[in-house]
């Protein structure tokens, strides 16, 4: 009796990993696009590649944090002194969608940044909204939302 239980629970653990397999994300060649750049940007973040990010970020940009929210000059300026230090995000899911000429990417990640020459690792939801101009995708807004309970 105790192989066959055995037995049972190795089928169905087998059957579980292959619909997760079955189950896993597929995004467009559009979706792609904007998940590649969201990931060049936490790249070039993590590097302080701030010549990068300018051409990057749209001029009237905003960017949203649990301590407030500035513009594009502050958010260079913050990642080019180190006051935040973007080291990595651990990104767990992402979902990409479009509105008129918006590209939005939605991430569930886990940020480990030094902020005010202190690590912390704090877990968000982030919103970056894209907008295309002149051929370009450019970064109006990226926004933090910490989550509860992690």
């Amino acid at each position: 009796m105790r192989s066959l239980f055995i037995a049972t629970l190795l089928l169905v653990s087998m059957g579980m990993g292959a619909y997760a397999q079955e189950t896993k994300k597929t995004f467009t060649p559009k979706q792609q696009e904007m998940i590649d750049l969201s990931n060049a940007k936490w790249k070039w973040m993590s590097e302080k590649d701030v010549d990068k990010l300018d051409a990057l970020f749209h001029e009237n940009s905003m960017f949203v944090h649990m301590g407030g929210s500035w513009g594009k000059q502050p958010e260079l300026d913050v990642i080019r002194t180190g006051n935040i230090h973007y080291k990595h995000a651990e990104i767990h899911d992402v979902d990409v969608k479009f509105a008129g000429c918006a590209g939005i990417v939605y991430s569930r990640i886990h940020l480990n940044s030094v902020v005010g020459g202190r690590e912390v690792r704090f877990p968000f939801i982030v919103t970056e909204t894209y907008v295309k101009e002149d051929g370009q995708w450019k970064l109006a807004t990226l926004a933090f939302t910490r989550t509860v309970g992690e």
